[in-house]
């Protein structure tokens, strides 16, 4: 990789996965292709080691920046001023003002330039929740953080094939009065732009649509006809290689294969389990979670803190690896282009 990207990283829930899967990332020689500071409390980065049977010396830094990455990752000590014993196992109120606590800190890297790329464990919304999060996902925090007020959407990516949606954490009920053409247009264009910055010139977009059947030419819904058809032309007329309305029970059978079989490189669903079923079972131990449209780009494995395996040395790395790779990968493009812009 001619640019190594600077990654903040973060554990996660402590209460989780999150500090085992870190801990076997930064044992894997693939660690070496990018410039890593991990923000952790040392005793729950000591702890993830041991579950995850690893044992590596990361020196530590004083302050929260990337001085000495050049030769390996380094570690910035963040406790709670209390510095509580987190629960094991469970949600808690704790950890999540342990997990907000971090990612603040890598989220701060990010604004300033310093980060070009955050990578964190799963995190538990319960615990965030209870740590006074007054949004209804992280994403939404992020976008706070950040003070970014564009769209913004999750992805989900596996080996190459990427899925967005126009909805996300809300009820079914809601769904239909949300999908609107300017949303449909917001999630084509995002994951179109995500996707460029991923490396692809010209992703191809399948967009799926929101009834059994696609309503069956209006026959039971007429969103298809009405919202969704013309915002796939209006995209078209951007230039985005976008095609749909498909109906969502086969729009999946378009992307089976490697990347060379298929026919699109990315499906924008209109609700969240639309598309969280289809690509979950085609890989769960390797899929990826992109906050999408964020002005640095965040991975996280697409899994949860699976607290009922926690601190078994269970875990399968899988996902975190592909997360870090995609962090990688996305954070070059962005230091490439921040050093070609300051040339």
């Amino acid at each position: 990789m001619t640019h190594r990207p600077r990654i903040a990283m973060v554990l996660g829930d402590p209460a989780g996965i999150g500090p085992e899967l870190i801990a076997r990332l930064l044992a894997d020689p693939a660690a070496a292709q990018a410039r890593i500071l991990l923000i952790a409390d040392r005793e729950e980065w000591r702890r993830g080691m041991a579950v995850a049977s690893v044992d590596l010396s990361l020196p530590e830094v004083d302050r929260p920046d990337f001085h000495g990455t050049e030769a390996g990752p380094r570690l910035y000590h963040w406790t709670l001023d209390d510095a509580p014993a987190y629960p094991r196992g469970v949600a808690s109120a704790e950890g999540g003002r342990y997990c907000l606590g971090t990612l603040k800190v890598a989220l701060g890297l990010a604004q300033a330039d310093q980060a070009d790329a955050i990578l964190f464990g799963p995190l538990n919304k319960s615990s965030m929740h209870a740590a006074g999060m007054g949004h209804n996902d992280e994403l939404h925090w992020f976008a706070e953080q950040l003070d970014f007020h564009g769209p913004f959407c999750e992805f989900n990516v596996l080996d190459g094939l990427w899925t967005s949606r126009v909805t996300s954490h809300v009820a079914l009920r809601d769904v239909p009065a949300m999908i609107t053409p300017e949303r449909v247009g917001d999630a084509i264009d995002l994951i179109d732009h995500a996707l460029r910055r991923a490396g692809l010139s010209r992703p191809r977009i399948a967009v799926c649509g929101l009834n059994p059947h696609n309503g069956d030419n209006g026959a039971f819904g007429r969103e298809e006809i009405d919202v969704i058809e013309p915002a796939v032309k209006r995209a078209q007329a951007r230039g985005v290689a976008a095609q749909g309305p498909f109906p969502a029970d086969t729009i999946f059978l378009k992307v089976q294969g490697d990347a060379a079989q298929r026919q699109f490189d990315a499906i924008v669903t209109m609700y969240h389990d639309q598309g969280q079923i289809g690509i979950k079972l085609m890989g769960f131990s390797r899929g990826v979670t992109v906050q999408g449209g964020l002005p640095v780009p965040i991975t996280t494995p697409a899994h949860g803190t699976a607290f009922d395996i926690a601190q078994q040395g269970r875990a399968n790395p899988g996902a975190t690896l592909q997360a870090f790779h995609l962090a990688c990968q996305m954070g070059a493009r962005r230091l490439a282009q921040a050093q070609a812009s300051a040339a």
